[in-house]
């Protein structure tokens, strides 16, 4: 386990519960109430931690190396029958960006994400989550199957921004990611969109145009991620945790401003702690929000989506 600056007292402790455990196997001495009393000294400092975490403190959850990533959430959450499914039709397959199909209580989903990878070769074959444009537009593609289908889509954002090089722009980036905002505003199928890690820009936006939209509760969600904003307001990172306040970047802060329409819990100390509970309770706001949509009509659930976007923000004629 990899603790942040922040988790330090807990480290510490956790350090001196293993010592504590091997001295009494070595040793063979009774070591149990010693222990309990580390494990329960454990639990009040992450509840203590926790319970107080700033914005930026969020930022740093989001990006746990030990969180899981879309592919473990789809593994979890499916019946065992998800069908990864490749290729933009256009250029290629984009790593960054993942989707298929597969079945949630029998009933099935198409199901899209951005993929970060655990270990440097895998960071780098993933580009750490950031999409390229043959990526939103496979995105796009398996988006229009399942409407061909009249199946249900789930998209799980997790992405420090789409991929930023001169190749991305040559494809055309921002076309591809517009064309997503426009296609999904128009889909006539339900569309459930979770950010479970990073919610950054329209790397993010461009698979996030849902239903109904939800975040998880140690994560993130702006135009821009804490240390660019500060780049760009101070010229230095030095001021990314006063720009994450600042930002209103926050599950609550996004309840609040009635861009989200809830937040999913976390267990104690984010989900890295305990992915198996992390991913029940996805899959059970899922499972929630797709018997609320389902009743409506295709031409309702397009008119929903567009009133839900059109009202966020203030107009002036």
């Amino acid at each position: 386990m990899e603790y942040l600056e922040f988790e330090q007292p807990i480290k510490e402790l956790q350090e001196q519960l293993s010592s504590c455990r091997s001295v009494g196997e070595d040793n063979g001495v009774d070591v149990k109430q010693a222990c309990k009393q580390i494990e329960v000294a454990i639990e009040e400092s992450k509840k203590k931690i926790y319970s107080n975490l700033t914005p930026w403190q969020k930022v740093q959850l989001s990006r746990h190396p030990s969180r899981p990533y879309s592919l473990d959430y789809i593994y979890a959450i499916t019946d065992n029958t998800f069908i990864e499914l490749h290729g933009d039709r256009g250029f290629g397959d984009d790593k960054a960006m993942i989707g298929g199909m597969g079945k949630i209580n029998g009933t099935p989903f198409m199901i899209i994400g951005q993929q970060k990878g655990k270990n440097t070769k895998e960071r780098q074959y993933r580009r750490f989550g950031m999409p390229n444009p043959e990526g939103y537009r496979k995105a796009l593609r398996l988006m229009k199957l399942a409407e061909k289908f009249n199946m249900p889509i789930i998209t799980l954002m997790d992405t420090p921004g789409a991929y930023p090089g001169l190749e991305a722009e040559e494809r055309g980036q921002g076309e591809a990611i517009a064309r997503n905002i426009y296609e999904m505003l128009n889909l006539t199928v339900p569309v459930i969109s979770v950010v479970i890690g990073e919610g950054a820009s329209g790397g993010a936006l461009g698979i996030g145009v849902g239903n109904l939209v939800y975040m998880m509760e140690n994560t993130w969600y702006s135009v821009i991620s804490p240390e660019n904003c500060s780049t760009i307001l101070w010229r230095t990172w030095e001021f990314k945790e006063q720009a994450a306040s600042q930002m209103k970047m926050t599950p609550n802060d996004m309840l609040e401003l009635k861009i989200i329409d809830g937040i999913i819990g976390e267990p104690l100390g984010g989900a890295h702690y305990n992915p198996a509970k992390a991913a029940e309770s996805l899959k059970e706001q899922i499972l929630k929000s797709y018997g609320e949509l389902k009743r409506l009509s295709g031409a309702e659930l397009k008119r929903q989506r567009q009133d839900k976007y059109i009202a966020m923000g203030e107009f002036s004629g």
